[in-house]
């Protein structure tokens, strides 16, 4: 009679587990399973089984998508945010205030604050001309944002200190004529970054360390070697520059050159949003080498054990006004550079890491700054090696989302449609405690750009939030995709304030996603502390970027991440 008991209790323990595992949406309690743990992996071959075990339980719905016949084809300018959205790190109070569009890698917080430390003591100085007082403000913002907002944001900044002067041949090229003030006011070198062990064993197999036995040992698949964006970052282009040279020297910009730098890309990691995405890349041994520069490189304690060799063109910071900056300011320009080359703040410079491998001499690339703008084009078309990229956004429309979330949501889809190129494949996935498959997947033509463009807009909000579901849903949509289109390059959008509170929960869905292998970049609005933290696991399975975006910054960090992915 107790083992019949102790039968039963064991066959009724099974079957409430099983009717508790088929469990899944609002309200429902889930078991913790082995599979719960990000830790625990799955197999390519286990995830698809597991994703589609779920998504059966999900059940989407399918909303027709409105074909926008009235869509305007966006301009560079109307997705640009506010240029307030740089921060002002030094304001000057002068009679004469000149603003200077500075470099990050010495506007931003300590150690990499130099300029502003020398504002502030040139603002305290008491310069003067023609007996008005002179002052400066600083702008923390990339030297590629800066070319950008000049020639498609009508940002008029008195002084641009770029980190190297290709930008400003570049600006040169679109027709804004630069006047040169300085050519040095911190020397810096861009330049390749391998751990030691790294370091050693390419120098025994293929010598020196330079850009084209990198690119050499990256093809035969020898080393994982990865670049910064090269639409904002100097160092991106710069290498860049360096690769295409490297591919063919007597015409960096000829098929020769891109039909390699496909073979390279075919191999190679995504450029990277930024470069602390390369330190975290290279603090898990994902990659093997990467780009930085030098000042960067010293101010950073977790890299000692690498070994950093100059490469490209120098970074030496030159001193840029423009022909519309009026004569008087165009004398404080001058009045600044001067003052930042004085002994004190050059030893400054020095101490805040510039200043170092003065010998090295900026290598050819064979580019000006109609060349420059090209090799950005060059990379544009091939930097997915010639795969077509499936993407899928997943849109938060829960009722947290409503009024500015949402607004900015839809805004910033609407604009950065236009980095998204006709080659590639778009779908478009909602949901709030349900999900809805608003968009199917198929080539970006100017029929789906504008059935993109009516799905965004009729977006509404309400209910509450399964985040989980709809990443499964649109992973579920990128891999049937995945059997149409040969070699395709997946990945998934997630826009959403972060706030889970329905269906599955994130321990539940990270296995597949890293068993999947597909990237999940996240953007978050407004999140909370903890609610950012859930995406940034999210995005951690498999490498992505996990962006934290107030409604301004949104616009441009999508346009960076759109032209680094799509």
């Amino acid at each position: 009679m107790n083992m019949k008991k102790r039968i039963f209790a064991a066959v009724l323990t099974i079957c409430m587990l099983i009717v508790t595992l088929s469990l899944a949406g609002c309200g429902g309690e889930e078991v913790v399973t082995h599979n719960d743990a990000k830790s625990d992996a799955l197999s390519y071959e286990e995830a698809v089984v597991e994703l589609d075990t779920f998504y059966s339980k999900i059940k989407p719905k399918t909303r027709e998508a409105r074909l926008d016949v009235g869509i305007d084809d966006s301009s560079v300018a109307s997705s640009l945010a506010s240029i307030d959205t740089f921060p002002i790190t030094v304001k000057g109070k002068g009679e004469i205030n000149i603003e200077i569009a500075a470099a990050t890698e010495f506007s931003a917080s300590a150690p990499d604050d130099w300029i502003n430390v020398v504002a502030e003591r040139f603002n305290r100085s008491g310069q003067t001309i023609n007996g008005k007082t002179v002052t400066v403000s600083v702008r923390k913002i990339t030297s590629g944002e800066v070319v950008t907002y000049i020639t498609d944001g009508e940002y008029r900044p008195e002084c641009y200190i770029p980190s190297n002067d290709a930008w400003g041949q570049m600006l040169d090229a679109k027709g804004y004529k630069t006047i040169t003030v300085a050519d040095r006011i911190a020397g810096n070198t861009a330049g390749i970054l391998m751990k030691k062990t790294t370091n050693d064993s390419f120098v025994a197999k293929y010598g020196e360390v330079n850009v084209e036995n990198v690119l050499q040992a990256a093809i035969a698949g020898d080393l994982v070697f990865a670049y910064t964006n090269p639409y904002t970052s100097s160092t991106g282009l710069n290498i860049l520059s360096a690769m295409l040279y490297s591919f063919d020297n007597e015409n960096p910009l000829s098929d020769t050159a891109a039909n390699k730098l496909i073979e390279y890309q075919l191999n190679a990691p995504t450029a990277a949003y930024t470069t602390s995405v390369l330190k975290n890349s290279a603090a898990k041994g994902i990659i093997d080498a990467m780009v930085m520069e030098e000042q960067a490189y010293i101010n950073t304690p977790e890299l000692r054990d690498y070994v950093f060799t100059p490469a490209g063109i120098r970074h030496d910071h030159p001193v840029y006004t423009f022909e519309y900056v009026s004569e008087e300011d165009r004398q404080a320009v001058k009045l600044f550079a001067d003052y930042c080359l004085s002994k004190e703040n050059q030893d400054l410079a020095t101490e805040k890491g510039f200043n170092r491998h003065d010998e090295y001499v900026s290598q050819p690339n064979g580019m000006d700054g109609n060349g420059y703008l090209a090799a950005q084009r060059v990379w544009k078309q091939n930097k997915n090696g010639g795969r077509p990229v499936v993407a899928v956004f997943v849109a938060d429309i829960s009722g947290s989302m409503d009024g500015s979330r949402i607004n900015s949501l839809k805004e910033s889809l609407l604009n950065t449609m236009q980095y998204i190129d006709s080659s590639n494949y778009v779908g478009l996935v909602s949901y709030d405690d349900e999900v809805f498959i608003n968009l199917p997947i198929r080539q970006f033509d100017d029929k789906q750009r504008a059935y993109f463009s009516g799905a965004v807009k009729d977006l509404q909000t309400g209910g509450n939030t399964a985040t989980y579901d709809a990443t499964l849903v649109g992973m579920k949509m990128l891999l049937e995709a995945g059997k149409e289109i040969p070699d395709a390059k997946l990945m998934l959008f997630v826009l959403s304030d972060g706030a889970q509170n329905c269906g599955y929960k994130l321990n539940r869905v990270t296995p597949i996603v890293g068993g999947l292998s597909i990237p999940v970049y996240t953007i978050g609005y407004e999140m909370s502390s903890g609610d950012k933290a859930e995406l940034q696991k999210l995005s951690a399975v498999n490498e992505a970027a996990c962006i934290d975006a107030d409604v301004e910054g949104i616009v441009n960090d999508l346009r960076n991440l759109f032209n680094v992915n799509m």
